[in-house]
């Protein structure tokens, strides 16, 4: 069975979608009503869980754009649908996603996803944090304050009821408060993920120094990236200097790169 709780209900337009947190839980019980009188279970879940991720979205209420529209993609066996807006390039799914994604579900048992603890950073629109969190990964999906909003709305309609884990959201500016938001004594993650986070922008240096702050003994860096600039390829030859890089994948159709990073440990 493919269907998520997504499916139960054709992608909402801009003018239906919900507009308050109270319409969100609306929306989701009318969601989950729809899937019991169906017979349609998801895994076992814990509910207080469920509930307190429900209750969240009053804090991350999706950004207002003028517009969204509906985007369609199929991993891990599921349709997945994603709100995205050409307004932020955090609500767009670049092509560093699709191949990440790909990688992870050709590659589902060879990197154990099952239950493993996975931190994306600038997940955007959520794709691969959702797919991730499909193939059974425990998520926790990070982006700036106000891409966060989208980025749950999209993570909840495409995982509710179909991953044994239901991923979580963080606010994550690069380099600033780590150890207050992220304490490395409360939070290990196996895999840090990565996509088209290396373009032309001023913030290289405070991404690199992310990446190497979320890195412990048994982290593994998978980043993909569409390279179009001179500077992905000097962040590129940084990210070697820290870490031991293997390149795992490479799309030449897209211009993409996917690489692993284990940090370098003195």
């Amino acid at each position: 069975m493919d269907m998520c709780l997504s499916s139960t209900q054709p992608p909402r337009s801009l003018e239906e979608a919900p507009s308050s947190p109270d319409d969100w839980l609306k929306v989701v019980e009318e969601k989950e009503g729809a899937l019991q009188e169906g017979g349609i279970g998801g895994p076992p879940g814990d509910s207080n869980k469920i509930e307190s991720t429900l209750q969240s979205l009053q804090t991350f209420a999706p950004t207002d754009y003028a517009s969204y529209t509906q985007e369609h993609y199929r991993f891990a066996g599921k349709n997945i649908v994603i709100q995205e807006s050409i307004e932020s390039f955090g609500a767009v799914v670049w092509p560093g996603a699709t191949a990440l994604c790909q990688y992870l579900e050709e590659h589902t048992k060879e990197l154990n996803l099952q239950d493993a603890k996975i931190l994306e950073i600038g997940a955007g629109p959520g794709l691969v944090s959702i797919v991730a969190s499909i193939l059974g990964a425990q998520v926790t999906a990070t982006d700036l304050p106000d891409v966060v909003g989208n980025l749950q709305y999209n993570l909840l309609r495409n995982t509710l009821r179909c991953s044994p884990h239901l991923p979580e959201v963080k606010e994550l500016v690069w380099g600033q408060d780590l150890e207050q938001h992220f304490p490395k004594s409360a939070f290990h993650y196996d895999y840090v993920l990565a996509s088209d986070v290396v373009y032309h922008h001023y913030f290289l240096d405070k991404l690199l120094t992310t990446m190497v702050y979320l890195s412990q003994p048994g982290t593994v860096v998978i980043w993909a990236n569409k390279f179009r600039f001179s500077t992905d390829y000097e962040f590129l030859d940084k990210f070697k200097q820290v870490f031991d890089t293997t390149l795992l994948a490479e799309y030449p159709e897209s211009s993409v790169k996917l690489f692993k990073g284990i940090l370098k440990w003195e």
